[in-house]
């Protein structure tokens, strides 16, 4: 379980194919720090398990699904990814609950200085429009924010500086995608309801 509140931003040092699985290498100076093996990292707000690590430097192998699936399958060296580590019981829960378990891909329609202000909008798949809510959750390659307006499959965003400051997004680009998680709670309150109209 994860806040949306990225610690830092990572950098891909090696993506490759291994025989049984793919194998992602990163540098990351703060989420590296007291990191055992088996250990679960957010990355661009997919949740990965700690294979090998040592100083700085954090390895995942990722199943092929987890590529084809998420935004991962696009990065390169040198790439910045965002790093969140697991929320610990004595920690604080400043963000909302991020599972981790990336629900789709979204494209960037816009990500432009409004004033003083920073506005993305992001079109959405179809089958998810239903969670998109006004003033609702939503994790946005693992970052937790909030939806200020809905537009058919299309959600705006009001970014702060330090959201573009500790994040890659201020280094996205219009057409690229993004890792989406929808609000666990929503998706509960949906499964409830459809097996309640089942028993009818």
């Amino acid at each position: 379980m994860f806040t949306g509140l990225v610690e830092e931003t990572g950098e891909v040092v090696s993506f490759h194919a291994q025989p049984e699985s793919w194998r992602l290498k990163l540098r990351g100076k703060l989420v590296s720090e007291d990191l055992k093996i088996g250990d679960s990292i957010a990355v661009n707000g997919c949740c990965l398990s700690v294979t090998e690590t040592s100083k700085h430097t954090l390895v995942f192998d990722l199943l092929e699904e987890t590529r084809l699936v998420t935004n991962l399958k696009n990065v390169d060296l040198g790439s910045k990814v965002n790093l969140e580590r697991s929320l610990r019981h004595d920690g604080r829960l400043g963000g909302h609950f991020v599972t981790g378990h990336v629900d789709c891909v979204g494209k960037i329609k816009e990500l432009s200085y409004k004033g003083r202000d920073v506005m993305l909008k992001i079109e959405t798949p179809k089958p998810f429009r239903k969670y998109l809510v006004y003033k609702g959750c939503i994790a946005v390659d693992g970052i937790s924010l909030t939806i200020a307006e809905v537009s058919g499959q299309t959600i705006s965003i009001w970014l702060i500086p330090h959201t573009l400051e500790m994040t890659n997004l201020g280094d996205r680009k219009k057409g690229e995608t993004v890792n989406l998680e929808f609000d666990l709670l929503a998706k509960y309150a949906e499964k409830i309801l459809m097996d309640q109209d089942r028993s009818k």
